[in-house]
């Protein structure tokens, strides 16, 4: 697999669009690539920030973006861990680095990015197969340092399933499916780092396992990748803590 991280301007909060941005610094994109693509830049293109300044309590921001969290008061750094897109991440995603003296917030709708950039990609480029992936980066529960999440992608399979199937030894998969958007963001982004190197995009080439498809991912595919909280083999640990419902929790279930 080869990996090419993409150097771009500095950006600010609306300081350029996506596509224009993509535009300037995007050549030449081959067929069967991925395209990597850090979620601050598109939270700052869409202008997804708020001032530091105009922020008197960010534990109040974090809640406004959460479907459900943890209040900071129980964290021995202070952070507010956070459910939001069905992901667990602190702070609902916030982040302020790199962002001149503000919150960057996640997209306002990362599927919906992903899907308009892989079309404008194929016409561009006159590509029949091409991959997008929007990323960040999180923690580990007993392990420091951070790893890239995929937070949306599309023009390929996203979760490959060996259920069903049979092991070297004739072992039948029971559990296992692959994260192949999560796989290939993680590997993306540390080409293209956490600091400043000023690199948020990144091809992707000649990556085995990804199965390309013509369109963007459906419903279905997309809620293929999220279980229940019943489901999940990290229920006793997620339903021990009494979390507090966000202003973007939907329906009446309590996690």
């Amino acid at each position: 697999m080869k990996i090419t991280p993409i150097r771009t301007p500095r950006i600010t909060s609306r300081s350029t669009t996506l596509l224009d941005l993509l535009d300037a610094v995007l050549d030449y994109l081959p067929e069967r690539s991925v395209l990597a693509i850090t979620s601050k830049i598109v939270s700052l293109c869409e202008g997804r920030t708020v001032p530091v300044s105009e922020v008197p309590d960010k534990d109040a921001l974090i809640r406004h973006e959460s479907d459900w969290y943890l209040p900071s008061s129980i964290n021995k750094y202070d952070i507010t861990f956070s459910i939001t897109q069905n992901t667990l991440i602190p702070g609902a995603g916030i982040d302020k680095s790199n962002a001149e003296d503000c919150y960057v917030l996640w997209p306002h709708d990362p599927q919906t990015t992903a899907n308009m950039v892989r079309q404008y990609l194929k016409e561009r480029f006159k590509l029949n197969l091409v991959g997008v992936i929007l990323t960040d980066s999180t923690s580990r529960p007993l392990r420091w340092g951070t790893s890239g999440i995929a937070l949306a992608y599309s023009g390929f399979v996203g979760l490959k399933d060996y259920r069903g199937t049979k092991d070297l030894f004739g072992r039948e998969f029971i559990f296992e499916t692959m994260d192949v958007a999560g796989g290939l963001a993680a590997a993306a982004v540390v080409n293209m780092g956490e600091g400043a190197e000023q690199t948020p995009l990144a091809v992707i080439e000649d990556a085995t396992n990804i199965d390309f498809q013509e369109h963007d991912p459906s419903e279905e595919e997309l809620g293929g990748l999220n279980i229940a909280v019943e489901d999940d083999i990290y229920a006793p640990l997620l339903k021990s803590v009494k979390w507090l419902r966000g202003d973007k929790a939907s329906g009446e279930t309590i996690l």
